[in-house]
């Protein structure tokens, strides 16, 4: 048996490197933040208020980090501001926590970055292409596809030529434009899932090269990140859509055990903005109903991990990828917490942030690879909507059913899903 160890977490990345990391389903331990103040000693609040606390309240004015309107709005304050906050009865005030990663360790998994790819076309890549004899991959013309995380080093020979916005969402201002560095290395490898172009012909491909990255950096160094932070830049990626008319994917890799409301707010307002959005289940499997949010959420595309084990004839669902609510299976009906679909996730290689590649595992590798199809689909089919690619991604699961992994069987299944859905001849 595996040795394992680990801690739970909420808000944060849903891989790591040489680790898996992991956030907690409805039944588990409820140990997964920290310390509402941060190490400057402030926490980040959400406000609503009738009365303008901004200016007037306190001896110096409060600098908005946020403003989401109706909403309300979020900055950081110190102890006594908060406790001031919290007395007033004409304040309605709403902690935010930041949430962190935690390490689920797999030791026969270790691996180094390497500067060469160990295979210009990783497994997954050939799995969602149904072709193992693939030497490029193609396709993702005029989609965006918005990877929220830790980041991207857009500098990378695999993903400069396809590196279009690089916007980081976790400073003081609300966004500073044309900067997105990535310390930790796993926004790149996400990014390399989805977009990858094999560089100057000795690097590796992602599922649809042709697609244009927006490169967001929603998470810290650390991998952690604040749910306001991550909702702001949501909506600001919907509103880059609709203003530059372009077609628009949203991918994150991360993930909570608990609904964030402000989340679930941005994402409804992207979906109104004509923007597919794709989110990681989660790695607390093979516990039932440990689906993350927004994965959770029903209008998030929740993907399950598989690994290239083939069981009963098919790839088989990761053992720590997250499962559905039991008693939700077989009608191919989304409802929350539910897995949509499954794609490639254990042992993936990808670009990484020091310019060359590493093998990671988790939900958050497969989400990519569901975003970078989505973004294939959609170049294919310009007039359809985002609704038509999120059916269309459903109707190609259903026609690949998986039956490897505890919990998964004939059909819909709260293991895989739908299934995995994968590339067709004719796609663009």
């Amino acid at each position: 048996m595996k040795k394992r160890t680990g801690k739970w977490w909420a808000m944060g990345l849903l891989s790591s490197a040489l680790v898996m990391s992991v956030f907690t389903g409805v039944g588990a331990a409820s140990n997964d933040s920290t310390n509402e103040f941060s190490e400057l000693g402030t926490a980040r609040v959400l406000i609503q208020s009738d009365s303008d606390v901004r200016t007037g309240y306190f001896a110096e004015p409060l600098e908005v980090r946020h403003d989401f309107g109706e909403e309300g709005f979020s900055l950081d304050v110190n102890s006594d501001q908060l406790n001031q906050l919290k007395s007033d009865p004409n304040v309605k005030i709403t902690v935010l926590k930041k949430l962190k990663i935690a390490e689920y360790i797999e030791e026969d998994q270790a691996s180094e970055p390497e500067f060469s790819p160990a295979a210009v076309v990783p497994w997954g890549i050939k799995a969602i292409y149904k072709n193992q004899s693939l030497s490029a991959a193609t396709g993702g013309a005029d989609v965006r596809v918005a990877v929220l995380d830790t980041g991207v080093y857009t500098q990378h020979p695999d993903l400069t030529a396809n590196a279009e916005q690089c916007n980081d969402f976790t400073q003081a201002s609300p966004v500073v434009t044309g900067a997105c560095n990535d310390a930790h290395g796993h926004g790149t490898h996400v990014a390399g899932t989805v977009l990858a172009d094999g560089g100057s012909g000795a690097g590796i491909y992602g599922v649809a090269p042709d697609a244009k990255l927006w490169a967001y950096k929603v998470l810290d160094d650390s991998g952690s990140g604040y749910e306001d932070d991550i909702a702001y830049a949501i909506r600001y990626a919907a509103d880059q859509s609709a203003q530059l008319g372009v077609k628009t994917i949203i991918s994150m890799s991360l993930g909570s055990s608990s609904k964030s409301t402000l989340m679930a707010n941005a994402i409804t307002y992207a979906n109104q903005q004509g923007v597919l959005v794709v989110a990681a289940a989660g790695n607390s499997g093979p516990t039932v109903n440990s689906i993350g949010y927004p994965g959770a959420l029903v209008n998030t595309v929740a993907v399950a991990a598989l690994e290239n084990v083939q069981q009963n004839g098919t790839y088989r669902v990761a053992d720590f990828s997250s499962r559905g609510k039991s008693g939700q299976a077989g009608d191919y009906v989304i409802q929350e917490r539910d897995v949509e679909v499954s794609a490639p996730g254990r042992a993936i290689q990808s670009t990484w942030n020091n310019g060359g590649y590493n093998s990671i595992s988790g939900t958050s590798m497969a989400t990519p690879h569901v975003s970078g199809l989505a973004a294939k689909i959609w170049a294919s089919n310009p007039s359809w909507s985002s609704q038509d690619v999120r059916v269309e991604l459903q109707k190609r699961a259903r026609g690949n059913d998986i039956k490897g992994g505890s919990n998964s069987a004939v059909g819909d299944d709260i293991a895989s899903g739908f299934g995995f859905p994968t590339v067709q001849p004719g796609d663009q």
